[in-house]
């Protein structure tokens, strides 16, 4: 990170640079005599009594002292970077490792979006409002693709009001990683008071390795509906009875989607010993509640149902898979390494607190 200028270090950001992209060094300890600095890159969202607030691409909020600061500047939005011709490439930047099918962020969300819909939606501008009873973030959460069409305060008022409506709380998923609109909204929301909740990362592979196994695939029955025992092992689509509002709207969301299939292991005793959701749009392939029961763990039986899954999904023409994990779920996210999968981008949750976040 370059600060100087005609040899020294300077601190080129004010009080009227909040809400721009900037990048600071501060100090940050040391000893026996040398100096330790850590630096940070993101958006200005405040600087009240000696303290900075930066927001970083992946939604986290740092807080610094302004005595603290060594160098700071303002810095261009990134672009990516383009050959010759004009053609986009990846940054030189990133580092060298396998890289999943191309895509933007922004169409990674839309074929989620449709492979996991919602019950109800309402638009507002360019985002999309989504309710489903509860049922998951993604299917009760504002996806905000582009503009709004009117100024934030009155797009959050709306919202709130939207969701007050149906009993649920105005929650926005942000996306992180590779788009700086989107960024800058996690600092707007940061700045109105929104909780910063469950960081996720989308994944990415091509499909046909996932297929490419011995397995006996035989073992692995798929159908298009899940049946009881399928959404007992799921275990979270509500009431038991399968009466209630709620799971009724966890099976539109499960079953919604352009081609979907539910994958079932049996163990020895006709129980339910892995299961796998799969929804097939156009080139995509997407995979979701990959679940095991705790008795048969170690079997293999998680690649098992993705092999599975894969080769259905290439007979429907696809090409390539994308999965979501929670960014904290090491062994999930190790199990999909193994597989082929990296990292795309990632997204997080804004959810308004209750008496504040709105204006």
């Amino acid at each position: 990170m370059e600060f100087l200028a005609g040899g020294h270090a300077e601190v080129r950001i004010t009080r009227a640079d909040v809400g721009k992209r900037v990048s600071v060094r501060r100090l940050t300890g040391g000893g026996a005599g040398e100096a330790t600095f850590t630096d940070a890159v993101g958006v200005l969202t405040s600087w009240d009594e000696g303290v900075l607030s930066i927001t970083r691409r992946n939604g986290e909020c740092v807080r610094i002292a302004e005595s603290s600061l060594v160098a700071a500047k303002v810095v261009p939005a990134r672009r990516p970077a383009t050959t010759s011709q004009g053609v986009a490439h990846p940054s030189s930047a990133e580092p060298a490792r396998r890289r999943g099918p191309g895509a933007t962020a922004r169409e990674l969300q839309q074929v989620a979006a449709r492979g996991w819909p919602a019950v109800e939606t309402a638009r507002l501008g360019e985002w999309t409002l989504r309710a489903s009873g509860g049922f998951t973030r993604r299917a009760n959460s504002v996806l905000p693709l582009g503009e709004a069409g009117v100024p934030l305060d009155t797009a959050l008022e709306r919202i709130g009001q939207w969701y007050d409506e149906r009993g649920l709380p105005a929650v926005i998923v942000v996306a992180t990683g590779r788009a700086d609109t989107a960024e800058e909204l996690a600092a707007a929301l940061a700045e109105r008071g929104w909780a910063d909740e469950r960081h996720t990362t989308v994944r990415t592979a091509a499909l046909a390795p996932l297929a490419d196994t011995d397995a006996d695939l035989s073992r692995v029955a798929l159908s298009r509906e899940p049946d009881a025992d399928w959404l007992a092992l799921y275990n979270r689509t509500g009431e038991a009875d399968r009466a209630g509002e709620a799971a009724r709207s966890a099976l539109k969301v499960l079953t919604g989607g352009p081609s979907v299939w539910f994958a079932t292991v049996h163990d020895t005793d006709g129980g339910t010993a892995a299961i796998g959701r799969l929804v097939v749009d156009g080139r995509w392939a997407g995979f979701a509640a990959l679940e095991v029961a705790p008795a048969a763990r170690r079997q293999g039986l998680a690649t098992l149902v993705m092999a599975a899954l894969a080769e259905r999904a290439l007979e429907e023409g696809a090409s390539a898979a994308y999965l979501q994990v929670e960014a904290d779920n090491a062994g999930a996210l190790a199990f999909y390494d193994r597989l082929g999968f990296t990292d795309h981008h990632g997204y997080h949750y804004r959810r308004a607190l209750p008496g504040g976040g709105r204006h």
